[in-house]
C-alpha cells in the first residue's frame, strides 16, 4: 500500500529550516530510499516517495509555520539541483503508476503556486548546478528563479530527445503560459539535451536572474526578505496549527477517518461509497477557539481526511471506477461552520482552511473516476458539502421519504461558500461551470441561499440530475451505477475529463488535459516504453528504435 501520511521526523529526502520569516526547504534525496522497486535516486532524482514528502512539507509550512513568508528551495547536493523524475523508476513502473505519479506531482506543484499566489508565502528556487526535467519543473512552480552564473549551472527539459516522452509535470505549459516564453525558443529549449545557462537563460525567460556562485545564496536571501516584507502573514507562530497523524483505520472493505469520513468498498461491483459526516458540535465562538481546536476543527479535519481518501483510492484501489458521494448529519450544523468560515475569511488560518478545501475539491475534480452524488434522507448536502454534488458527474436526489421511515426528506442548501471560495481549475465556480451560457442562473441562485430545497425544487433549479421517488430509487440508482462500471475505463476517463471542465481554458486545465490525453498516450507507445524504446534503453548505451509514423 502507498501511504501519503508522513511527517518531518520521518523524511528521508527533505528538511525544513526556519529562520524568522524565511524558511529553506532543502532537497537532499537519499538515493538508497526509493519508495518501491530496485533503483537508486541519484543526483536528487525523485520518485513518488520524494514528492509525498514535498507535499507534506508544503502543507506544514502553511499551517505549522504561519510566520514564514518566503520559502527558498535549495539542493543540499553539490553542483546539482535536481535531475528530475528517476528514469529507472519510470521504466519499471506500470502505466497507471506513471500517470498517477505525474498527476500527483502536478497537484503538488500547483499547491506551491497556490501558496505564493494566495497565502502570501512566496517560493524562490535557488539553482546551483544542473537542473533538468522534473527538477526544472519543480523550479518552474516557484514564483522566482535564481540561477548560479558559473559556466556550468543550467536548466533543461530533455525528455523529448532523451526519453521520447513529454515534460509530464506541466513543463511545456508553464514555459508558455506562466513564463510567457516565445514558442520558437521553447521549441529549441525542449530539444536541447544540455539545456541553457547564464545570460541566455534570463533572456529567454527561463530564469529571472543569474548571480555569481559566490553571491548566490546571499542574493537569494535578499529576494526572500523582499518577498517576506510584502506578506500579510503573522509575525510569529503563536497561532500555529500542528498537523498530527490522521485518525485513520484501514480494514478489508472499510476505511474510517475518525468521526468525519467513512469509505465502504465493494470490489466486486468496482465501487466505493465515500460518506462525509456533519459536525457533532457547534463551531467555536471565535478564532481563538478555532486555533485551540487546531487540526480537530471540523472543516480542517474533514478536508485532511478527504484529501487522503482521494489519494488512497487513486493509488491503492485503481480498479474501483465509480465513487458514490454521500453525506450524513444536520445541514444546519454544516451551514453554521460555513457562516463562520465566511465571516473569518480574512484571518490567516481560516484562509488556509478555505484554500485547503479548494485544493481538495480540485483533486476530486481531477480524479479519473466516475462521481455519483446520492442525496438521501438524513444527508447534509449544504454549502461546502453541496460542492460534492456539483463536482459529481450525476447527482440523484430522493423525492420524499423512505417508506416506513420518519427521517425527514432530503434537502439541498446553498451558502455563500458556493459562489466564489472554491473555484475549479478553469477559474469558475462549480455553479458557474454548471450553468455556462445562462447569465441569469447565478443571480437567481443567490436569491435562494440558505433556503433548503426539496428534490423537486432542486431539480427545477437545475442543481441535480434526477429525483426518483422511493419506489424507483433503488433500481434507477443501481442500474446507473452498474452501467457506469461496465463501460471502458479509458473512454470514461476521456469523457469525464472533457465534460467536467467547460468554459475557459487556463494553465491548470491545459496541464491536466494534456496529461490526461498526451501523456496517457505517449507513456503507452513503444517509442517510449517498448523493448527498444527510449525510456527502457536510457543509460544502456543502446540507441532506441522508433516507429516513425507521426499519426
Amino acid at each position: 500500500m502507498i501511504d501519503f501520511q508522513t511527517s518531518p521526523d520521518r523524511y528521508r529526502h527533505w528538511r525544513i529550516e526556519v529562520d524568522g520569516p524565511v524558511a529553506t526547504l532543502w532537497m537532499d534525496v537519499d538515493e538508497n530510499a526509493p519508495l518501491t522497486g530496485d533503483y537508486a535516486l541519484k543526483l536528487n532524482s525523485y520518485d513518488l516517495g520524494v514528492d509525498i514528502e514535498l507535499y507534506d512539507a508544503i502543507q506544514r509550512l502553511r499551517f505549522e509555520h504561519p510566520s514564514v513568508r518566503a520559502v527558498m528551495l535549495k539542493s543540499a547536493k553539490d553542483r546539482v539541483f535536481c535531475a528530475g523524475a528517476n528514469i529507472r523508476m519510470l521504466g519499471l513502473s506500470s502505466h497507471g503508476l506513471k500517470v498517477n505519479f505525474c498527476k500527483f506531482t502536478n497537484e503538488t506543484r500547483l499547491s506551491m503556486e497556490d501558496a505564493s499566489e494566495n497565502s502570501q508565502q512566496t517560493y524562490i528556487a535557488v539553482i546551483d548546478g544542473s537542473c533538468a526535467g522534473g527538477g526544472y519543473e519543480l523550479a518552474l512552480a516557484a514564483d522566482y528563479i535564481i540561477l548560479a552564473d558559473d559556466g556550468s549551472s543550467s536548466v533543461a527539459l530533455p525528455e523529448v530527445p532523451l526519453l521520447a516522452v513529454l515534460p509530464g509535470t506541466g513543463g511545456l505549459t508553464r514555459l508558455t503560459d506562466k513564463r510567457r516564453m516565445r514558442r520558437d525558443r521553447a521549441d529549441i529549449f525542449c530539444t536541447l539535451e544540455e539545456g541553457i545557462r547564464g545570460k541566455r537563460a534570463v533572456d529567454w525567460s527561463l530564469v529571472d536572474e543569474t548571480v555569481s556562485r559566490s553571491k548566490l545564496h546571499e542574493r537569494a536571501l535578499e529576494r526572500a526578505l523582499e518577498a517576506a516584507a510584502r506578506s500579510d502573514r503573522p509575525a510569529d507562530d503563536s497561532e500555529a496549527v500542528a498537523l498530527p497523524p490522521l485518525k485513520r483505520h484501514i480494514g478489508e472493505d472499510k476505511i474510517t477517518y475518525g468521526e468525519v469520513l467513512t469509505i465502504a468498498l465493494d470490489r466486486g461491483e468496482r465501487t466505493a461509497t465515500i460518506t462525509l459526516h456533519a459536525p457533532q458540535n457547534s463551531p467555536p465562538e471565535d478564532m481563538a477557539g478555532i486555533v485551540a481546536q487546531g487540526a480537530d476543527y471540523w472543516p480542517l479535519a474533514l478536508a485532511r481526511a478527504l484529501d487522503d481518501a482521494i489519494l488512497h483510492l487513486r493509488f491503492n484501489e485503481d480498479e474501483i471506477g465509480v465513487w458514490t458521494l454521500k453525506t450524513q448529519g444536520a445541514a444546519d450544523a454544516v451551514l453554521a461552520y460555513d457562516a463562520q468560515m465566511e465571516a473569518n475569511a480574512g484571518h490567516w488560518l481560516m484562509r488556509e482552511i478555505i484554500l485547503y478545501w479548494k485544493r481538495t475539491l480540485k483533486r476530486l475534480d481531477m480524479s479519473s473516476r466516475s462521481l455519483f452524488a446520492l442525496i438521501e434522507p438524513g444527508s447534509c448536502f449544504a454549502g461546502t458539502l453541496a460542492e460534492l454534488a456539483f463536482a459529481a458527474d450525476r447527482a440523484y436526489m430522493l423525492d420524499g421519504q423512505w417508506e416506513d421511515d420518519d427521517t425527514p426528506a432530503a434537502t439541498l442548501t446553498l451558502s455563500p461558500m458556493n459562489f466564489g471560495p472554491y473555484p475549479m481549475g478553469n477559474g469558475l465556480t462549480r455553479l458557474e461551470e454548471r450553468f455556462l451560457g445562462d447569465e441569469g442562473a447565478i443571480p437567481r441562485l443567490r436569491q435562494i441561499v440558505g433556503r433548503p430545497l426539496d428534490a423537486r425544487e432542486a431539480e427545477e433549479e437545475g442543481l441535480i440530475t434526477a429525483a426518483p421517488d422511493d419506489i424507483d430509487w433503488e433500481d434507477e440508482v443501481r442500474i446507473a451505477i452498474e452501467e457506469r462500471a461496465s463501460f471502458s475505463p479509458d473512454a470514461l476517463t476521456g469523457m469525464e475529463a472533457s465534460l467536467r471542465f467547460g468554459g475557459p481554458e487556463t494553465m491548470e486545465t491545459k496541464i491536466f488535459g494534456r496529461l490526461t490525453a498526451w501523456q496517457n498516450w505517449v507513456f503507452q507507445r513503444p517509442n517510449a516504453v517498448g523493448e527498444e524504446g527510449a525510456l527502457r534503453l536510457y543509460g544502456t548505451g543502446k540507441k532506441p528504435k522508433y516507429d516513425r509514423r507521426r499519426v
